[in-house]
């Protein structure tokens, strides 16, 4: 439970939109705390991002020396391959990460927010995608900003 934007980790995530043009919830809470300008900048030259996939930037005014900037699918029903473009995100991140020799990486809750989808269903992507992930990290923090999500995470890792 915690503040994604105080992580002490290598790499946060960043749940963007496809332009990376800052936005609300995470994203605006990132671009505030990290430098709106500056993050805006370097945003920019990377031409956007598809739904599903991640490109990172520097971490700016943050304690992460990278954020990794990731868009997360707009809930349609699940019926539109939602699942698929959220798992995608996990993955993307997770590799991306590998790239830039990142070891501590943290990831909020994608999607949940104006995106609508549905917390309880995405934390179970979450979870298991970042299980099922071989990846060079030490560490990964799913970080929930509620304590509804909080609750969430902590079912889905705690054995029956």
């Amino acid at each position: 439970m915690g503040d994604i934007t105080a992580q002490t980790v290598d790499a946060i995530v960043n749940a963007a939109n496809a332009r990376l043009a800052g936005g609300g919830g995470v994203d605006e809470a990132i671009h505030r705390a990290a430098g709106a300008a500056d993050l805006h900048a370097a945003c920019a030259a990377l031409g956007g991002c598809d739904p599903g996939d991640a490109k990172a930037t520097s971490g700016f005014g943050l304690a992460a020396r990278w954020i990794i900037h990731t868009v997360g699918p707009v809930w349609a029903g699940g019926r539109s391959g939602e699942a698929a473009v959220l798992a995608s995100c996990y993955r993307r991140a997770l590799a991306v990460a590998d790239e830039l020799g990142a070891r501590t990486l943290a990831f909020p809750a994608i999607s949940t927010g104006v995106y609508g989808y549905p917390p309880d269903r995405a934390a179970e992507v979450a979870v298991a995608t970042v299980a099922a992930t071989a990846s060079g990290l030490a560490s990964v923090r799913l970080v929930a900003f509620d304590e509804a999500t909080f609750r969430l995470y902590t079912r889905l890792f705690t054995p029956p």
